[in-house]
């Protein structure tokens, strides 16, 4: 089971990282916060000092069409901001 699926590059998580030290990952959504922790040290060779995670609930849409009502939805989703120690780096676009 692979627990980080890719990083999050957007302005938003750039900016955390430039001003809090804090990285993000989209993760299974089936695993902890120790499980996070561990596998971010193990595939960047840093020392995690926090995880925080966020569950994002799937999106629903409905359109009308000639076949009636098409309903659909989009994944479920979980983020983890992950703060490292002091004067830890993860060269996100290296790997």
């Amino acid at each position: 089971m692979s627990i980080i699926i890719k990083p999050i590059i957007s302005e938003k998580a750039n900016y955390l990282t430039d001003l809090r030290g804090a990285y993000s990952f989209f993760v299974d959504t089936k695993a902890n916060k120790i499980q996070i922790k561990k596998a971010v040290e193990a595939a960047y060779g840093v020392k995690v000092a926090d995880v925080r995670t966020m569950i994002y609930a799937p999106k629903v849409s409905a359109k009308h069409t000639k076949k009636g009502l098409q309903i659909g939805k989009t994944n479920k989703l979980k983020k983890a901001v992950v703060s490292l120690a002091e004067g830890e780096v993860i060269d996100i676009f290296a790997v």
